[in-house]
Order: structure tokens, then C-alpha cells, then sequence
């Protein structure tokens, strides 16, 4: 019989998981828990099913970015223009659909258009950043800080300080993309179901998503490694564009316009949902199903405030920048 040396203790230790690593993987979940059940003890009305699917459906939009921006922190990147570039591909599919449709003839058509519009222009902002930040070797920080005020000032500019409005035929025909249900759960939950899960199996189940997860755990011993990390940030970014396309076409027909305050703080909304569902601020960790338990659990506490008035509902985006900042504080040196 073998005698295990001193040094295999310690060595067998260091690989078996503590107390913190696993409390930090239930964490997401026990305090959307307990949210709930104070949720409920403080107002009757939370724990309705309308007011579950209001919850729900006001976390789609959020909650589809941040599958996005979850596989850009992964790979070690951000984007703070998320806000913005929602913004202003709402306002150029709105001009779009005005316009196809007396154009076209087809009310139909041009929503159907518009709606691919949306989804094209998200994955070439995307590719746009995806190229500044690899090929032109500039800080992802710095990139999408200045689109940020590129895109919202466009938008500015299209709707010369106001709001680009939907026509009323148009919007009618476009309405049940976010006002219509299937089998009592309403449309954009189940496209933020969809594309949650996609997300998860491209994270987990391909080659990409390893690559993303190297790209953030160390990007040199990935670049050792024969991984194409440009190509891979790149795409990572396009896929952002797209998921914030996806997010705009479901949010379009919820008030038919647009203006210069459409999509402001959705930057910080997304950010906050990815962190707080247990993905490392620093890279290379992170998953899915966190991320949408973050997004829910960030609606929850936002529902909880606007039915209890516990503390002004002007104060949701302070709640939350306090929560990143508490989370990063509790993520400080984890890789």
C-alpha cells in the first residue's frame, strides 16, 4: 500500500471545490428565492400569474442583450453602446417600415422586413465593433463608449429631437409581435427562452464557446493554442449586434416610436444581469443559465420596488448599480 505523500494532500485540495465556490454557484438562485417569497410577503399582488408573465416579459428584452453580453465578458470584452445602438435600430426600422410600407404595397412584407432589418443591423454594429477593437487594436472600453454616443446622437438627429413614430396600420399589423401569446406565455418570453437556450449549447457545446471561455481565461496561451482569436472576438461582438436586434424588433411594437431616451441604461441592465449571474467580470467564466436568472432576479427586484414604493421608482437604476458593484467587490481576484 502506497503512503500518500504531504504534498498530495494539499495537491487533491486545491481540486476539490470549497464551500465558497459552491455557494457562489447557488447564489443567482437562492436570492431569487428569497426575493420572491419577500416579494410576496409584501405585496399580495407579486405573486399573480400576470404579474409573473409582466415580470417575465419586461425581462425579455434585458435578458435576450445580456445572452449576448455574456459571451463578450467571457472573452474578457464589454460593451457599454447596448443602450444606443437598441435605440437607434429601432428608430431606422420604424423609418424603414413607413416607408416599405405604401412602397411595397404590403403592410405584411414590410414588417417582415423590418424585423430582418432590425436583426442585419445589430450584427453589422456588432462587426463593426468586433473590427476596431481586434484590427485596430483599440480598448473594447474605448470603442463602444464612443458608439455610444454615435448611435444615440444619429438617432437624435433622425427624429430632430423627438420621436420617429410608427404609422397606425403598421403598428396594428406589428402589435402582436409583443402583445400576442402562445399557450398563455407571451411572445418575446418565449423568444428570450429560445435564444437563452441556443446561447447555452453554442457556450457549452461547440468549439466556439470553448474558444470564448480560453480567449477570457488567458488570451496568449490561446493565441499559443492556434485559436483564432480575432476571428472569435469578432463573431463574439456580432453575435451581441444580433441578439440586440432580436431585442429591438420585440420592443418596437411595444409603444410603436422611438426617441432619444429609448434603450437608456440597458447598458448597465445587461451588464448587471450577467455579473450578478455568477459570470467573472474578468473573463473567462460565466454561463447561460446564470445570466437569465441574473435578468430575472434584477425585473424582480424592480417589480418589488414599484409595488411596494419601499423606496422611489426613480431610484431602480441606482438599486442597480449598487448591485454591480457590490457583486464585483465580491468578485475581487476571481478568474
Amino acid at each position: 500500500m502506497t503512503t500518500p505523500t504531504p504534498e498530495a494532500a494539499p495537491h487533491r485540495a486545491a481540486h476539490k471545490p470549497g464551500w465558497a465556490a459552491r455557494l457562489h454557484g447557488i447564489g443567482p438562485i437562492a436570492g431569487l428565492v428569497l426575493l420572491c417569497i419577500a416579494g410576496t410577503l409584501l405585496n399580495s399582488d407579486f405573486a399573480t400569474a400576470d404579474n409573473a408573465m409582466n415580470v417575465l416579459t419586461r425581462t425579455a428584452f434585458i435578458g435576450i442583450i445580456a445572452v449576448g453580453m455574456c459571451f463578450v465578458i467571457i472573452s474578457g470584452g464589454i460593451d457599454l453602446s447596448v443602450g444606443s445602438m437598441a435605440a437607434l435600430i429601432a428608430g431606422s426600422v420604424i423609418m424603414f417600415i413607413n416607408w416599405a410600407g405604401p412602397a411595397t404595397g404590403s403592410p405584411l412584407m414590410a414588417v417582415v422586413l423590418g424585423a430582418t432589418l432590425a436583426v442585419l443591423l445589430g450584427a453589422m454594429f456588432g462587426l463593426a465593433h468586433g473590427l476596431l477593437i481586434t484590427k485596430g487594436r483599440i480598448e473594447p472600453f474605448i470603442v463602444t463608449l464612443g458608439t455610444l454616443g454615435i448611435f444615440r446622437a444619429y438617432l437624435t438627429y433622425f427624429a430632430d429631437g423627438g420621436a420617429l413614430t410608427l404609422d397606425n396600420d403598421l403598428s396594428d399589423l406589428y402589435a402582436p409581435v409583443y402583445y400576442a401569446s402562445l399557450l398563455g406565455i407571451p411572445v418575446p418570453v418565449w423568444v428570450f427562452f429560445i435564444v437563452a437556450v441556443i446561447g447555452g449549447v453554442i457556450l457549452n457545446r461547440t468549439a466556439y464557446g470553448r474558444y470564448v471561455q480560453a480567449i477570457g481565461s488567458n488570451e496568449q496561451v490561446a493565441r499559443y493554442a492556434a485559436v483564432d482569436v480575432d476571428r472569435v472576438k469578432i463573431l463574439t461582438y456580432v453575435l451581441l449586434g444580433g441578439c440586440v436586434g432580436i431585442a429591438t424588433l420585440l420592443y418596437v411594437p411595444r409603444l410603436g416610436s422611438a426617441s432619444p431616451t429609448t434603450g437608456l441604461l440597458w447598458e448597465l441592465e445587461a451588464i448587471a444581469a450577467v455579473i450578478v449571474g455568477g459570470t467573472a467580470l474578468k473573463g473567462g467564466a460565466g454561463s447561460i443559465a446564470g445570466t437569465v436568472i441574473g435578468a430575472i432576479l434584477l425585473s424582480v427586484i424592480s417589480n418589488i420596488l414599484n409595488l411596494t414604493s419601499i423606496i422611489s421608482v426613480y431610484l431602480n437604476a441606482a438599486v442597480q448599480g449598487f448591485v454591480i458593484i457590490v457583486v464585483a467587490f465580491l468578485q475581487r481576484g476571481r478568474r
